[in-house]
């Protein structure tokens, strides 16, 4: 099929090029002209095809075997479209086609009609472009994700995606509309030369036709990629379709009755960038031949992870409002989705970041915890700031604190601000300074290196792999260890609870580019030295478990000694317990995940109302009481 209709593109510009516009001497000549117009055509479109594809789906044209039924009836038009531009130029030079401005002066009316469809072509283009940028730039965006980073802060964005947003969707917008507005606004008209005289086969309402059809056609599909793409009627329902789901599920930590032990415990959490069970090998859960992740994986002996099968490693599954890193940092803290922002509550200024929500930070905070939170991008990014200053006064340390302290140059930018090799150092000291304050301390830290686009490489990862993602996955595996490692030797461990989480899905997409779509992808989590006896759990309550981001809420606090009423917080289920989340409350594995995200999507009053407004008001420990542990 693919060859026939190739043979019929070029033959069409051959038959037009030699017959209709006779550029043909003879017979002969016509036949020659056929053959080589039909030769030409598709040599120059199968270049440009597989460079189409390659833009639109990151593989080429070949091999054929690949692609979609529609393949053919694609080529076919591109190569009838690439043939007759080439002759519409010969014609042009050997005076069969003379193309010259009209001697009728074009109306106002229609002259606006002209800048109003340039207008929607530019349109229409931006959003293909856009859309093509963004599925490109950050894979299966969540519409939720979008719609929150528009209106949070961008501050200390990676310069390499921000740039292929200039260079990408708004320099080739920019170029097609120009060529664009050079052929709608155009006043010549086409004549084509029959001996002695000239006829006219392009007047200037043909323009205008094609220029309106080819407008709307670009403005139309343009916009219904990027609605089916971002998943807009998704939105939609985000903002409309309302639901109680959260107001009937939610479990109030105010009202919650909690006990700390008496001597409270330490608590690390440490935050994996994109780190997923995916890079792990085939027998063990994931997808590669190769374990990629093998310190982490042995050092996982020594503790407690959660796994959605029954046999290998596996995690909690991607639910709407957790599926980027803020997002990830709010589920689960709070137990609660991350919505998308109404009444001006933009998640960017100053106690305006989920105020009525109580968070893990303020709960510690009532318990005179101390609190520090780390990683080498700033924290206004996304406005983390706001949300960890407002709920549980963190002393917080990012890029921006560490120019200020002097542990890097004014001028010293790399990634997102400063690389892992160096975090690790600073997270040392910083442990080791709120040991030394004599109280309970809670550290908070997020890795960055595994970002996407293809991770950052120190000049100390090792690349034995091809892969660039690959060989940085490997090493943020081996470095996080050796810091896990580096806890475990000091006197505080011992009444220390370390937990180890990939915050979100890999939004890497050339790195999954051929992964089966039927492939369940999780992060991974593993929680070491919980306290008391939680470390024997019985093995049916650490697997074939339907969980998500939110359930480490009550998880966490439990690991630390906390003991909860009901075994519930936010929309979270302490792990630990046993008690089924609110998945495994709705059905059973996918069933029971596809029912609780639906109802995440939906608007929540509830939630607009009670957690996305409030007035910051300190958390309420009268139920909160300590007790002492057995001996």
């Amino acid at each position: 099929m693919f060859i026939f209709m190739a043979v019929l593109a070029g033959l069409l510009v051959g038959i037009i090029d030699a017959f209709l516009l006779k550029r043909g001497k003879g017979i002969v000549s016509s036949i020659f002209m056929v053959l080589g117009d039909a030769i030409g055509s598709n040599l120059i479109s199968l270049f440009a095809t597989d460079i189409i594809y390659k833009y639109f789906d990151r593989v080429g044209l070949f091999p054929l075997r690949i692609h979609s039924p529609k393949l053919p009836f694609i080529y076919f038009a591109i190569t009838f479209a690439i043939g007759m531009a080439g002759v519409f130029v010969l014609a042009l030079i050997d005076k069969k086609l003379i193309y010259k401005r009209t001697e009728k002066k074009q109306k106002k009316f229609m002259a606006a009609i002209s800048i109003i469809t340039v207008v929607i072509m530019a349109l229409g283009m931006a959003a293909l472009t856009g859309t093509v940028w963004g599925k490109e730039s950050f894979s299966d965006v969540a519409p939720d994700q979008m719609i929150v980073n528009m209106f949070s802060p961008t501050d200390g964005t990676s310069s390499e995606v921000m740039d292929s947003l200039w260079t990408g969707p708004v320099l080739q917008t920019a170029a097609v509309s120009f060529f664009f507005a050079l052929f709608a606004l155009s006043t010549r008209v086409l004549y084509l030369k029959r001996k002695e005289k000239e006829v006219c086969v392009f007047p200037l309402v043909f323009r205008k036709i094609i220029s309106i059809v080819l407008a709307l056609a670009i403005f139309i599909g343009g916009v219904s990629y990027g609605v089916e793409q971002f998943q807009l009627l998704t939105l939609y329902n985000m903002y409309y379709t309302e639901s109680d789901f959260i107001k009937v599920n939610f479990a109030d930590p105010r009202e919650v009755k909690m006990q700390f032990p008496e001597k409270k415990r330490n608590l690390i959490h440490i935050y994996l960038e994109s780190m997923e069970n995916t890079y792990l090998s085939k027998d063990m859960g994931g997808y590669l031949d190769e374990n990629l992740m093998k310190p982490l994986t042995d050092l996982a002996e020594e503790g407690i992870s959660f796994s959605h099968t029954n046999k290998g490693f596996g995690g909690p599954i991607a639910t709407t409002g957790c599926t980027w890193s803020v997002a990830a940092m709010v589920n689960m803290t709070t137990g609660l989705p991350m919505k998308v922002p109404t009444g001006g509550n933009d998640y960017g200024s100053p106690d305006n970041f989920l105020p009525g929500a109580v968070t893990i930070g303020d709960i510690l905070k009532s318990q005179g915890y101390e609190q520090s939170l780390m990683f080498g991008a700033t924290a206004k990014f996304g406005g983390l700031n706001f949300f960890y200053e407002s709920h549980g006064d963190f002393n917080i340390l990012d890029y921006d604190a560490a120019k200020e302290k002097g542990w890097i140059p004014e001028d010293y930018k790399v990634w997102w601000g400063y690389e892992d090799d160096k975090l690790y150092e600073y997270a040392k000291a910083e442990l080791t300074r709120l040991h030394e304050t004599g109280k309970p301390f809670h550290f908070v830290m997020e890795t960055a290196d595994t970002h996407f686009p293809d991770g950052y490489v120190s000049p100390n990862t090792p690349t034995p792999r091809e892969n660039q993602y690959a060989n940085v996955i490997a090493y943020s595996a081996s470095e996080v260890t050796k810091f896990v490692r580096w806890i475990q030797k000091q006197p505080f461990y011992e009444n220390t609870t370390i937990v180890l989480i990939g915050d979100h899905l890999s939004m890497d997409k050339n790195f999954f580019k051929d992964f089966d779509k039927e492939y369940r992808r999780t992060t991974f989590n593993l929680i070491l030295n919980p306290a008391g006896d939680l470390a024997d759990i019985p093995k049916s309550r650490t697997k074939n478990r339907w969980w998500y981001n939110g359930d480490m809420f009550p998880t966490m606090l439990a690991s630390i000694g906390v003991k909860i009423e009901g075994e519930k917080l936010g929309l979270g289920t302490n792990l630990f317990s046993g008690e089924p989340t609110i998945f495994e409350m709705h059905g059973k594995g996918e069933e029971g995940w596809e029912k609780v995200n639906e109802y995440l999507t939906l608007k929540s009053d509830f939630y607009n109302e009670n957690i996305l407004v409030g007035n910051n008001e300190p958390f309420d420990t009268k139920n909160v009481k300590e007790y002492k542990l057995k001996k």
